[in-house]
């Protein structure tokens, strides 16, 4: 206390006091702390992150394409973004360099708008129109950034959707998401080799313009190829084979599988490959009710309920119809030469909404399916097992083989019929697997198996997973004969008219495949979660006098208090 006496009675105290604030502005600008209180660790990054950034081992450069003068969700949207790549640059400082450009301005040396650039990396504007003082114009957005690394970049979605209003669950599903985004596409730069993917094809699967949206979304990510059951003999799962494959995609088989077929999908299971299927257990489709009113949906007999069975869960042979579903349109009047139409629901298009019980399906839109099958889990033993998408609480099952007609939709689906809840369409696996051939493969088969390099497997050496969904459609895209493929989630039937609307079939999609086939650690940063905490507003209605009182009156009477109480002790003061 002494010297600190001493030092105030000096004549140089404020030399002193000069110093230590300089002291302790120097030591903030290097030394930064943060203290997450939120609930939900909104401002905390994940471990797979900090990792991710503090391995780099050259500079990253992050364009972020949101200045300017946007409507109040986009200018949130890019506060959000500022805060997050804030925390990123706080990890690794030297190496992460951020900035906010418009893409209005000129990239530097050319005459070309960096909106041009952005279009041909893929980038999808948004036409925002604001009024300004000149008039009304038109403004360009696009909710992006571009990383660089090294000599590669990539875009990174900021905001998914495409309309140029965003609502405040919008801006809280971007805000929950934007970890998972940044780290994925990082981790995409820093990553030499892609996952290998193998389109399954012998079985009567799809190779048209329908699976172009299956195309589009492999193309950026996956190295990917087509694999025929039929003529190759083995799948390897061996790294260090070129031919290799991680992740083996079959989409709506409709021929029946053999049994060597089976074995082989099988021991790729057991030496550890993935499986995405979307199988349709019944033939039911839209096109058969073009040139007749009524169609009869029955068993396609792929003959792979016995293996699906032996993992975890089985297709059954019916339909899932629900009250939560796509429009078609109907003829409801007119004359054979000029019908009316109408869009009514059709309830063998039934949507999935996301339950958010898994990273997979968290922060996803609605799911849009195709004559549905419902499923079962099985009670095997080491199988987890993960319903991804079910129905609503207002959905049904009718059994086959089912009489589908269009005369259906001339009366008001019978909500009484509808009661049934939570129907499973899509199911994850995960554990070790059992082989279908267990104790049914003879010597010289087994002998003949081991002499080409792979002895037969009769369990999984360590945990697999494995996503089955029972809907081919469901990643499948419609063709038109004017704009050919549509995106995947677009019912053709709807284009152009108010039921216009992009499913979010493509991004469920491409998480079941970054589920099976990325590091654990970055896909778990989805399921992160931001709260929105909405004020009551029968509160608001009946305390609304109350607290503007307190925010406007209150301040107010303080202060004319404050002044009362002043003037009267003056007058004290000074009264002698």
């Amino acid at each position: 206390m002494q010297v600190i006496k001493k030092i105030f009675a000096s004549k140089y105290w404020w030399l002193l006091l000069l110093v230590a604030l300089f002291g302790i502005n120097y030591l903030a600008s290097v030394i930064h702390a943060r203290f997450d209180l939120t609930k939900e660790k909104r401002y905390t990054l994940s471990k797979a992150t900090r990792e991710l950034v503090a391995k780099l081992d050259d500079n990253v450069e992050i364009d972020v394409f949101l200045k300017g003068e946007f409507p109040a969700g986009f200018r949130k949207l890019a506060n959000s973004t500022d805060e997050f790549l804030g925390l990123i640059k706080d990890l690794n400082s030297k190496q992460i360099r951020y900035r906010f450009i418009s893409p209005q301005d000129e990239i530097p040396g050319t005459s070309m708008p960096y909106g041009d650039s952005l279009v041909s990396l893929g980038a999808i504007p948004i036409n925002l129109t604001a009024r300004k003082k000149e008039g009304e114009t038109s403004n360009i957005i696009f909710p992006v950034a571009l990383l660089k690394y090294k000599d590669k970049q990539a875009l990174v979605n900021i905001y998914p959707g495409a309309n140029g209003t965003i609502s405040q669950d919008e801006i809280n599903s971007a805000e929950a998401l934007m970890e998972y985004q940044f780290a994925k596409t990082l981790d995409g730069l820093i990553t030499t080799e892609k996952p290998h993917v193998a389109y399954a094809v012998g079985n009567g699967e799809p190779i048209d313009g329908h699976t172009y949206g299956i195309q589009e979304a492999l193309s950026k990510d996956y190295k990917v190829g087509m694999f025929d059951l039929q003529s190759i003999n083995t799948i390897s799962t061996d790294p260090a084979d070129p031919r290799h494959i991680d992740v083996l995609l079959m989409v709506k088989p409709t021929i029946s599988f053999s049994e060597a077929e089976k074995m082989k999908l099988d021991q790729f299971v057991m030496r550890g490959g993935k499986l995405l299927l979307y199988i349709d257990n019944l033939i039911a489709e839209q096109d058969s009710l073009r040139f007749t009113k009524e169609t009869i949906a029955y068993d396609r007999n792929l003959n792979l309920t016995d293996q699906l069975f032996r993992y975890g869960t089985r297709i059954n042979t019916d339909l899932v119809m629900d009250l939560d579903c796509d429009f078609m349109p109907f003829v409801v009047g007119g004359t054979k030469e000029s019908p009316q139409f109408e869009f009514l629901k059709w309830n063998y298009y039934p949507l999935f909404s996301s339950k958010g019980n898994h990273a997979i399906n968290r922060n996803t839109g609605l799911v849009a399916g195709r004559f549905v099958n419902s499923m079962d889990t099985i009670n095997t033993p080491g199988i987890k097992k993960t319903i991804l998408l079910s129905s609503s609480p207002n959905s049904r099952i009718i059994t086959t083989p089912a009489l589908i007609s269009l005369n259906e939709n001339k009366n008001v689906p019978e909500d009484s019929k509808f009661k049934q809840k939570d129907i499973p369409v899509a199911v994850l696996l995960e554990g070790k697997f059992n082989s279908l051939f267990k104790n049914r493969v003879g010597k010289a088969q087994a002998d003949s198996l081991a002499a080409g390099g792979f002895p037969f497997v009769d369990r999984c050496a360590n945990d697999n997973k494995m996503i089955v969904v029972a809907d081919g459609d469901m990643a499948l895209n419609d063709m038109s004969p004017k704009q050919g493929p549509l995106p995947m989630g677009v019912n053709f039937y709807t284009v152009g008219s108010q039921y216009e609307y992009q499913f979010a079939n493509h991004d469920f999609f491409l998480n079941c495949l970054e589920y099976l086939v990325n590091k654990p650690g970055i896909i778990e940063t989805r399921n992160k979660d931001i709260v929105l905490r909405l004020l009551d507003a029968k509160k608001i209605e009946s305390q609304k006098s109350t607290w503007q009182f307190i925010n406007i009156g209150l301040p107010v009477l303080l202060i004319i208090a404050f002044g009362w109480v002043y003037q009267q002790v003056r007058r004290r003061r000074y009264a002698a």
